[in-house]
């Protein structure tokens, strides 16, 4: 069981390494209050319903370094991108010489934090640490204790990127295990509209920490479609906190497909603060030996006339181990909510294990709202009926992986993208 000694220690090594960073005033304050806050946070062990599936003491038993400056160097190419905005992160430092941002349009901002903060951009220092709490848990806490660069992408009213703004989150090798603390703050004011895509993948490392943090805010009618596909190296650690604040109208549209990493969570923290805003969520995970795959999902309904659908599905073969805890709430003055959850598994191996708990709490009276959860294996008569028609058992058994995966792909507006989760997918298929 992990101790609150044992949490203390590890943050403060990582704390440590991490000293001598200088920062503004205001961000020196926000790092101190969530560096206090480690010391008072309860260890985040399964005593803890939001951890009860899932076991971090390994984790907190690994030495990770601290990238505390941008890196020099890559050493590799920049990847290819689907559109022409291309950014390019390694140990989660903004590299502009592999990165694109040339033909993006007048007023918007796509770059490094660090860089907004260094030239004292008032809409970072408004914004940042406003939507994520870092009291949630550790690691929370020690991405704001940490921050240093990540993505600000700001657009200003009105503005409609017709090009999907891309990022790949990329790791740079070495001796020591590397702690990449990304922390992104995304701002569309109001009528807005951007595409955000991220590609988290090893580059040139393989065992890693990526503890990555995401505020969102999205101002009065804008709207958001935003594509995360997780592919870490499979004895990296990954960690990702998206925080969500959306205003009156807006929209939000997040789908992430999670295949990589040795322990991978990915956590949604949803708030409506206006009516008429609508938050759709939908993720797709596989699942293999040595892997474990958990999403927890908080959507909150704190006012009236706001829509929530959170749709997730899971592959999960050999021992492979997969966590679902999924929330919404609904409060006593957010009527006329509607609101729906479903978590949907198959386990195509004896040894594949699911734990799911989607949950609806509901304290107004006039809502619309659903939840369920099903875990199964393929059906007999399923296989049987492609195998009389002359498709091989193998065959057949990826085809029907596949429909069951294309519900939530084929809601990927982007073809090109919607084309690389499928041959993604099939990938991992194929070693079945």
């Amino acid at each position: 069981m992990i101790t609150a000694e044992l949490q203390k220690s590890w943050a403060a090594s990582l704390l440590e390494g991490a000293a001598g960073t200088a920062a503004a005033p205001w961000l020196e304050e926000l790092r101190g209050q969530a560096g206090a806050l480690i010391d008072c946070l309860p260890p985040v062990n399964r005593k803890q319903e939001a951890w009860r599936y899932t076991n971090v003491e390994p984790l907190l038993k690994e030495s990770f370094q601290p990238v505390v400056q941008r890196p020099s160097g890559y050493g590799g190419e920049a990847p290819e991108a689907i559109g022409p905005h291309r950014l390019v992160f390694v140990d989660g430092w903004f590299m502009p010489e592999l990165s694109d941002t040339a033909l993006l349009p007048e007023g918007v901002t796509a770059g490094s934090l660090d860089e907004a903060i260094a030239a004292g951009d008032e809409r970072v220092k408004n914004r940042l640490g406003s939507v994520a709490d870092p009291g949630e848990h550790l690691f929370a806490a020690l991405n704001t204790a940490l921050i240093n660069d990540g993505l600000f992408l700001h657009l200003p009213a009105g503005v409609k990127l017709e090009s999907p703004v891309e990022l790949f989150w990329l790791n740079s090798g070495g001796d020591a295990a590397r702690l990449a603390q990304p922390r992104n703050l995304v701002i569309l004011e109001p009528g807005a509209e951007a595409v955000l895509v991220e590609h988290h993948l090893p580059g040139a490392a393989e065992r890693y920490l990526h503890n990555g943090v995401t505020e969102i805010v999205l101002d009065p009618g804008a709207k958001l479609d935003h594509y995360r596909i997780q592919d870490e190296s499979e004895q990296a650690w990954h960690l990702s906190r998206i925080a969500l604040d959306q205003g009156d109208g807006s929209r939000y549209h997040g789908i992430t497909l999670a295949f990589g990493g040795r322990l991978a969570r990915t956590e949604y923290h949803g708030l409506f603060t206006a009516e008429e805003a609508a938050c759709t969520l939908r993720g797709l995970y596989t699942v293999g030996n040595d892997q474990l795959q958990d999403f927890h999902l908080d959507v909150r309904h704190d006012v009236p006339r706001c829509s929530s659908r959170e749709q997730f599905k899971g592959l999960l073969h050999g021992k492979g181990r997969a966590v679902f805890d999924g929330r919404i709430l609904v409060a006593q003055d957010a009527q006329k909510s509607d609101a729906e959850l479903t978590n949907d598994n198959l386990l195509l191996t004896r040894n594949a294990e699911v734990d799911t708990k989607p949950q609806l709490e509901i304290y107004a009276d006039d809502v619309k709202a659903s939840h369920g959860t099903t875990v199964g294996q393929l059906e007999a008569d399923q296989v049987f009926y492609l195998r009389a028609r002359g498709i091989d058992e193998r065959r057949a058994l990826h085809m029907l992986c596949e429909g069951f995966a294309a519900e939530i792909i084929e809601h990927i507006h982007l073809e090109s993208l919607r084309e690389q989760a499928l041959a993604r997918l099939r990938q991992t298929l194929g070693e079945l």
